[in-house]
């Protein structure tokens, strides 16, 4: 009964570890710049715990799935959560709306995304 116990609880665990970490993004907002370029700020919220576990970058992805600009986070934010960083991308023409996503140095990227229409002024 015990044996079974702990592998249950064993199992929990490693499934809530596997899925609890992930970097959200929480808000985007985009300002419109001179030609095709764009300053995102975006907001992320990551549980960040150290150098080991941190939120290290966000994305700007284009409905056909290319990264349009990447935003690289070079250290932890543990005591600053959740954070916003700016970061200006070019985006080609035709392009309506974007997806922002982040990652975290353990999972990647896979956390909440926020898909967002881009502004014509």
């Amino acid at each position: 009964m015990l044996r079974c116990f702990l592998l249950s609880a064993a199992f929990f665990i490693t499934a809530v570890s596997a899925h609890a970490g992930e970097a959200d993004v929480i808000d985007v907002k985009v300002e419109k710049l001179a030609g095709s370029k764009y300053r995102f700020h975006v907001t992320v919220d990551h549980e960040d715990d150290g150098w080991d576990h941190y939120a290290n970058a966000w994305q700007v992805v284009s409905p056909d799935g290319n990264v349009l600009g990447t935003r690289k986070l070079k250290h932890p934010h543990v005591e600053e959560m959740p954070f916003t960083r700016s970061h200006v991308v070019s985006v080609p023409a035709g392009i309506t709306e974007v997806t922002v996503r982040a990652g975290d140095l353990v999972h990647g990227y896979g956390g909440a995304e926020m898909t967002v229409s881009l502004p014509e002024k």
